[in-house]
């Protein structure tokens, strides 16, 4: 394996345990993070090295979550506990969202677009430009100016981020049955 992809790898991994502590935090019991992020057990079996280690790995990961303000140190009856914040809940939530918008792509298609359609001013430019790229990021594509495409069912997603954004009625959500010359998009999302 080259460096590179050892690199990926490191990377891949450090995001699963920052996850799945994440979740941890928020959910209380072994079996709730089991069920919010299903490959963590595994994983942390796998992780090679002495329990020290893996403590050592775990604390990283806890300091990274409060460096960005996702979770914070409280102390109750003398102990120190991890706490979720209001960033670290809406964080948790989006990776679930796009980790059943990613399994909703593994299902059949449903012959269905879901269409974003977005007027935002000009004054307002920074929140639409981060819109594109989220919807960018996500996997959707743009048909026209404001409008982007989606062949799987992603409301859930598109609520969350219009509530992140702020920007409401500016952003409509819309299934469509059928788009003129959708061959092209057929072919972008490898579906018959």
């Amino acid at each position: 394996m080259g460096k590179l992809e050892s690199e990926a790898r490191y990377e891949r991994r450090k995001g699963y345990l920052q996850s799945a502590l994440l979740a941890a935090v928020a959910l209380p019991g072994i079996l709730l993070v089991a069920a919010a992020a299903p490959n963590v057990l595994q994983l942390i079996e796998k992780i090679p090295g002495s329990k020290s280690k893996f403590n050592f790995r775990m604390k990283s990961v806890a300091s990274r979550l409060v460096e960005q303000r996702l979770v914070r140190f409280v102390e109750r009856g003398g102990k120190k506990y991890m706490e979720i914040t209001a960033t670290g809940r809406r964080t948790l939530e989006k990776e679930q969202q796009l980790h059943a918008l990613q399994m909703r792509a593994r299902k059949r298609w449903d012959k269905r677009w879901r269409m974003i359609i977005f007027d935002i001013p000009e004054k307002y430019r920074r929140t639409r430009d981060k819109l594109r790229l989220t919807l960018r990021s996500l996997g959707f594509v743009q048909l026209q100016g404001s409008v982007w495409v989606y062949p799987y069912d992603c409301e859930e997603i598109v609520a969350l981020m219009k509530s992140e954004l702020r920007v409401g009625a500016s952003v409509l959500y819309v299934i469509v049955e059928k788009i003129e010359n959708d061959g092209a998009l057929k072919k972008h999302f490898n579906l018959r």
